[in-house]
């Protein structure tokens, strides 16, 4: 899969890359990542790509001649066009796997300033929010974007690595633990280093039930939960979670 990042700021783009997951898939050749800075697409003397809004109002506007130029240059017939805007679709781990199984190359334009005139709306295939509040620049959303469908894709991680993600099956992930074996009087779980596969298998399904339910109820859709999960389900109905 391609993706084409075009931003005001390539450097943060390619720092997070240089230093994350994502560099390893390039260099497995798992993905491809091209940064195109939209100031190079700018037309006047000092590169100016952004300017005060038509009917007033605080904040500058970003122009659309730049991004539009810098959209045709990377774009192919099988290209899908994203801005990262606030007022966008909320991203979710479902939209990540569902990206990286439906398109072969994602051009992400990070939004900047108040926004960018709205006229480039009609060269982009979909709007993309991480959440509702707003942030001076697109670059951390191209990122959050970037980085959740480059590891859904296959063999950039072990397949179990994600399975049990969050968000993955309508659940939170399980509790997690390492060395030391205790640490300020807390010891680990005893059933996580008591080597029986099975009663492991049954305290991580509780877990995750128990997380969801006490931390994000919301995600809980019963209809998916097999019968033990409802059995589970049932009993912090009715014990409440402590």
């Amino acid at each position: 899969m391609k993706f084409s990042i075009l931003t005001l700021f390539p450097e943060v783009i390619k720092t997070y890359i240089d230093q994350s997951i994502i560099s390893r898939a390039i260099k497995s050749r798992l993905i491809e990542v091209e940064v195109i800075d939209i100031r190079d697409f700018a037309t006047s003397k000092h590169h100016q790509v952004d300017d005060y809004q038509y009917g007033g109002g605080a904040g500058m506007v970003m122009m659309a001649p730049p991004v539009y130029e810098a959209i045709q240059k990377v774009k192919t017939p099988e290209s899908y066009v994203v801005l990262t805007s606030a007022q966008g679709q909320t991203w979710t781990q479902t939209t990540a796997r569902n990206y990286a199984k439906s398109y072969q190359h994602l051009i992400i334009i990070c939004g900047h300033y108040e926004g960018i005139d709205a006229r480039i709306l009609n060269y982009v295939d979909a709007e993309i929010s991480i959440g509702d509040y707003v942030m001076t620049g697109g670059e951390i959303a191209s990122l959050v974007l970037l980085d959740s469908i480059t590891r859904v894709i296959p063999d950039v991680i072990q397949v179990e690595s994600h399975l049990n993600d969050s968000f993955e099956n309508d659940l939170l992930d399980y509790d997690v633990y390492t060395k030391p074996l205790v640490w300020k009087d807390k010891p680990v779980p005893e059933v996580l280093v008591s080597g029986h596969h099975q009663k492991i298998k049954e305290f991580r399904e509780f877990s995750q039930l128990y997380n969801t339910y006490t931390k994000r109820p919301d995600l809980i859709n019963e209809v998916k939960l097999s019968k033990d999960q409802l059995k589970i389900l049932k009993e912090l109905k009715t014990k409440g979670a402590k």
